[in-house]
């Protein structure tokens, strides 16, 4: 076993340095630009606290305090694990900064989250198995499979969920979704592949497939469970890289912009972004 389990505060204090490690995350904002990386994680530019990623944060809080239990084999109602969300939401909102418009805001945004996570439990099924990994924060150095290169660089990726299904181990990852629909994959490629490598360097299995669990921000909140085959060869080809030319643009400090329909949701697009071109 080569991989290691990580605690959240070595994550935190470690993310300052883009040598230090490569994250899913990481990637994917370096690819979809990478003067939005420069911003982000070289020179430290803050984004200003998202409504819709805490509500995210929410639920995810509350469905790692629903599957540490069932861990344990307790299974939690609905109503409990909303009420432990309860509990810890003014904290978390004074942790992120969040401010709200009026208090109806905030009772919209509470509600929802509750809505989203007792939607998710009360279609749950009764006979999923009991889960292996549960929001695991995982290391794993990323070595090259087909040539056996030792990049110098550790992954990091915190997998939501691992469940074992009739088919073999099922990696999960939780999504909070505007709208309904499946998942484009390769819009996903990169962190699914990540938890493909960081699941098989921990276990020394290989995953039956991946799951990406979506709860839908709708009136009436929908689930959708949208299931990947197991990664192949050209999954992890294309891995290695992609980081190789990331590390690449790292040592030449190559963060060009790039523009696309990205833009338009990009927290540097108004001032950092315009000041960096300028």
């Amino acid at each position: 076993m080569i991989s290691t389990v990580i605690e959240g505060n070595e994550l935190q204090e470690r993310s300052t340095d883009v040598r230090a490690y490569i994250s899913p995350s990481r990637l994917n904002t370096w690819l979809r630009c990478p003067l939005a990386f420069k911003l982000r994680y070289v020179d430290g530019v803050r984004s200003p606290p998202s409504k819709s990623m805490f509500v995210g944060k929410m639920v995810h809080s509350g469905l790692e305090c629903f599957y540490r239990h069932k861990q344990l084999g307790v299974t939690l109602p609905a109503g409990v694990v909303v009420q432990r969300m309860d509990a810890c939401w003014e904290p978390l909102v004074a942790e992120d900064g969040l401010e709200f418009k009026d208090s109806a805001e905030e009772v919209k945004l509470r509600t929802q989250s509750a809505s989203l996570v007792t939607a998710y439990l009360t279609q749950l099924p009764a006979n999923e198995p009991t889960p292996t990994t549960v929001e695991t924060k995982l290391e794993a150095p990323l070595v090259d499979p087909f040539n056996g290169e030792d990049l110098g660089i550790p992954l990091l990726g915190v997998v939501d969920l691992v469940v074992d299904s009739d088919d073999g181990p099922l990696v999960c990852d939780f999504k909070t979704s505007a709208r309904s629909g499946s998942p484009v994959e390769i819009m996903h490629e990169v962190q699914l592949t990540a938890y493909a490598y960081l699941f098989r360097q921990l276990s020394g299995k290989t995953e039956a497939g991946l799951e990406i669990r979506s709860l839908i921000k709708t009136k009436v909140p929908k689930i959708e469970y949208h299931r990947y085959a197991a990664r192949t060869d050209s999954h992890f080809r294309r891995f290695f890289q992609i980081v190789r030319q990331y590390l690449d643009d790292l040592d030449r400090a190559g963060f060009v912009y790039r523009p696309g329909f990205g833009c338009t949701m990009c927290d540097f697009r108004d001032g950092p972004c315009i000041a960096a071109l300028a």
